[in-house]
């Protein structure tokens, strides 16, 4: 019974997630190298802030249509496959950025790299939950983490460029590179396991479609869906206002953004050990549920923290409290009998559309009734993410299995 509970891990387990990982953090990296290289790039293609913003965020917008129909797909045919196809689209708008002269073709560009990270994201629980079983929020946190890298990364690193076309083809060439790895290597099950295959009725396969469908009448996935999503839109808020927030206290710009990214300090750590730490309660929903409250209280009192030490404290620690839960709630969908490994994809699929969806909304209707009032924004978006906490009160304990060892 113990064996069953808790199998045996491949070690090639951790070939997978470096290479999904790596591929996390080249994402992250190709993508805000927009923001990095803004000063060369908005002059060289006559691009205001506005369309810089959007170009910014085209690689996630792609994946509000695409998240839903990847994890179906790689239900039916295994992630693998899907996620190749997806990086062979990426890697050409990648090096398609080389050509782009105006803003509509850098934005179709950037659209077409933004395929392989929609259905890599669509597939993590997929592809995690196989690999790694009981201890898939390590991993999901892990592949978490290294999109913080990848912006960091991305921050330090563009500007030492000679020219933007270099910096372009450099972050092209590792993404070519980590999708010829992630074909060669990467491998959807563990030798000697299967992932339970579509049923065949009436001489018919099972269409991606009857994924869906067992993913969408999952009332337990539609709550994770919810919570991930206030989670990350508030996050949002909170990420994009501080500068400006910080700005009004009296920070000079070049202070307002160094204090804001402290928080992503805070988050990577949040990530990384988070889950690790959480994993070790024997009951894990009190702990997310006091950790989800304090990082709400925290973001909600921003406003009111003394400027100096006081401030960059509770950014470092709001940033930690604030990720420490997110890939334990990502995870916790293929733990539903009604998910499982055979319809993971089309769980995480509905989850990455639903959490989008919420973290572009959540930020414009938090805009919407603060105004230009940066402690009710701040108290707003701290009430926002713990929300987080009545659905955890609904949702079953990620640690229950271990209660049975």
């Amino acid at each position: 019974m113990e064996e069953k509970q808790l199998p045996k891990l491949s070690s090639y387990r951790w070939v997978i997630l470096a290479i999904a990982a790596l591929l996390d953090a080249t994402s992250s990296y190709i993508q805000f190298q927009i923001s990095a290289l803004a000063v060369q790039i908005m002059p060289a293609l006559h691009i205001s802030p506005a369309q810089l913003q959007s170009l910014v965020m085209a690689p996630m917008l792609i994946a509000v249509f695409l998240s839903i129909p990847a994890g179906s797909l790689a239900d039916k045919f295994g992630a693998k496959k899907i996620v190749s196809i997806g990086l062979v689209i990426s890697v050409i708008g990648a090096y398609g950025r080389l050509i782009a002269t105006n803003f509509v073709t850098l934005m179709i560009m950037l659209l077409l790299f933004g395929v392989y990270m929609a259905l890599l994201n669509a597939n993590t629980l997929k592809i995690f939950g196989t690999w790694f079983k009981q201890d898939t929020n390590t991993a999901m946190g892990v592949f978490f983490a290294s999109a913080s890298v990848g912006i960091m990364l991305s921050q330090a690193t563009s500007s030492m460029f000679p020219s933007v076309q270099i910096a372009y083809t450099f972050s092209s060439t590792v993404l070519l590179v980590l999708a010829v790895c992630w074909m060669i290597f990467v491998k959807d099950t563990p030798e000697g396991e299967e992932i339970p295959q579509p049923q065949v009725e009436e001489g018919k396969a099972e269409s991606s479609l009857e994924f869906f469908k067992a993913a969408a009448h999952s009332k337990k996935t539609w709550y994770v869906a919810l919570a991930v999503g206030f989670g990350m839109g508030s996050s949002e808020a909170f990420s994009s206002i501080m500068p400006q927030a910080f700005a009004a206290r009296g920070m000079s710009p070049a202070q307002a953004g160094a204090v804001a990214a402290v928080a992503t300090i805070g988050s990577l750590c949040g990530s990384l050990f988070g889950p690790a730490i959480i994993n070790k309660a024997k009951k894990a929903k009190p702990v997310m549920i006091l950790i989800t409250i304090l990082g709400g209280i925290l973001m909600a009192v921003t406003w009111y923290i003394p400027l100096g030490m006081p401030l960059t404290i509770a950014l470092i620690l709001g940033g930690v409290f604030g990720a420490m839960t997110g890939p334990i709630m990502q995870a916790m969908p293929i733990t539903f009998p009604e998910i499982g490994p055979k319809n993971a994809g089309s769980a995480g699929g509905l989850v990455g559309t639903v959490s989008l969806l919420l973290s572009y909304g959540v930020p414009v209707i938090i805009s919407a009734i603060a105004g230009a009032n940066y402690a009710l924004t701040f108290i707003i978006q701290g009430v926002v993410f713990m929300i987080q906490v009545i659905v955890l009160a609904i949702l079953p304990d990620p640690n229950a299995a271990r209660e049975h060892e």
